[in-house]
């Protein structure tokens, strides 16, 4: 038997274990998968391989592989698609990707994969999907719930989830189900973007959901570094040293260049996997080690409330005291959706009954509702809590929590009782959205969740600090 032939049987051998997996892709596939990981509680992108072909024992638990930009992800993802289905029968996966082009790009690579030296495994390939002589097959779906119901598979792998729709990530989860020997098993790949994002909501409740987590980042991939000086590198301040071990395909010259072009923030976040992007955070300023302290009522001090309205939106108020020298105290929070406006009232009362000085509320609370014919603020009124409003631009009341959340000259002016953690969380997550071009809009995404406590707070501010003398008090 010849070297060629001996090739071409050995080819259906599945690996057993990472050494042979790392040959059995390099010599079919021309790909040398980097297997060391060089930073602490890292893994390295082979770990991630065997783990979803089943060679260490653990394969049936979902999973999460947090990796830098250009780390991998993505073709990693379609690499083990497409042994999946070589090697087991009848294994059905599916790829969902956080965009129409990232579920393409993954599939993109398996079928130029599966063409090579795997084509005489294949049944028929279309524009979305690839079928298998043993049964097996690969399909994308549309970033839609009409494209997410109605699959049941034995793999799912959502790509970039951090673009995901956060409804449709949470139809997938029921997609996945254990068939003809083969367990079940979600996985998500993604950089981490966001604050407070998907992804960073993932990775830190992954304990509890029993998620295996695969961390891996720029030193786990990139060229081993050799006859470059580490005294003159850009890049050693972060490498340390790890480049002289590594044994990855990352162009140092490339990780330089990116460097040297991005913000020490984007660096971090994507190529370093150390923290999310701020960037586009609304309020950067924030930070709970300044911002957050314990607070309790005070009697001696003058007590405020405000509201953001909303019932399938959470109605958001908060409990705000101000001290004599104008330093702004929030002592409470009460956030609660899909409930009655008496109901809010009653536990707002017996929550906080305190004197109140005065009730501020967005602007938009006075209109008239069809059905009842009140307004929201009229039938607050009548519960027992009248309000007062100003209409302003939203541009406005960010600025004056600014003011107070980092002034120019003098101490912190806003501080925040951890007895308030969504609103600690708004202040961490809240971003600016986009514009249908792509830039960044002026104002902050309305994202249903974190718009909300923000908005109340925004409207206590431009009440209770701006042009006080045109205050409009409400009076039923």
């Amino acid at each position: 038997m010849n070297s060629v032939e001996l090739l071409e049987r050995l080819k259906g051998c599945r690996p057993r274990n990472r050494a042979e997996l790392k040959a059995y892709v390099k010599v079919y596939l021309g790909l040398d998968i980097p297997s060391k990981s060089l930073c602490e509680n890292h893994c390295s992108p082979l770990d991630y391989l065997a783990y979803a072909l089943g060679l260490d024992g653990e394969g049936g638990r979902d999973c999460v592989v947090w990796a830098n930009r250009g780390g991998g992800k993505t073709r990693l993802g379609a690499l083990a698609s497409l042994l999946e289905s070589v090697f087991y029968e009848n294994c059905q996966s599916r790829i969902l990707g956080g965009s129409e082009e990232q579920s393409r790009r993954m599939y993109d690579y398996l079928q130029r994969d599966s063409r090579g030296p795997f084509a005489e495994c294949l049944a028929g390939v279309t524009a979305k999907a690839c079928a298998f002589k043993n049964g097996s097959g690969v399909q994308v779906l549309a970033q839609s719930h009409r494209s997410v119901r109605g699959h049941h598979v034995q793999r799912l792998r959502c790509d970039e989830v951090e673009l995901f729709d956060r409804e449709v990530f949470e139809a997938a989860q029921f997609v996945t189900q254990s068939s003809y020997g083969i367990a079940a098993r979600l996985e998500i790949l993604s950089t981490m973007h966001r604050p407070f994002g998907l992804m960073q909501e993932i990775v830190q409740g992954a304990g509890a959901a029993d998620l295996r987590v695969f961390n891996w980042c720029l030193w786990e991939v990139i060229e081993k570094c050799v006859g470059r000086e580490c005294s003159v590198c850009p890049l050693y301040s972060d490498c340390q040293g790890r480049a002289k071990e590594a044994d990855g395909y990352y162009s140092i010259d490339d990780a330089i260049a990116q460097k040297r072009r991005s913000s020490e923030q984007s660096w971090k976040a994507e190529m370093l996997c150390l923290q999310p992007n701020r960037h586009d955070l609304v309020f950067p300023e924030f930070s709970p080690a300044v911002h957050v302290q314990p607070l309790s009522y005070n009697p001696q001090l003058a007590t405020y409330r405000s509201f953001d309205f909303g019932f399938t939106n959470p109605l958001a108020c908060l409990l705000i005291q101000i001290t004599a020298d104008d330093r702004v105290l929030i002592i409470g929070e009460h956030i609660k959706s899909r409930t009655t406006l008496a109901e809010h009232a009653r536990l707002i009362k017996e929550r906080w009954p305190y004197p109140i000085k005065a009730s501020y509320c967005d602007p938009a609370g006075k209109q008239r509702r069809e059905i009842t014919g009140t307004a929201v603020t009229q039938e607050l009124s009548a519960l027992g809590i009248p309000t007062i409003s100003r209409s302003s631009r939203i541009l406005d009341g960010l600025e004056l929590i600014r003011n107070y959340l980092a002034p120019a000259c003098g101490p912190v002016r806003l501080v925040i009782s951890p007895d308030c953690p969504q609103l600690i969380r708004a202040f961490q997550s809240l971003h600016y959205g986009r514009e249908l071009n792509g830039q960044q809009s002026e104002v902050p995404q309305k994202d249903g969740v974190n718009d909300h406590p923000i908005d109340a707070l925004r409207y206590f501010f431009i009440n209770r600090f701006r042009n006080r003398s045109t205050l409009r008090e409400a009076r039923y």
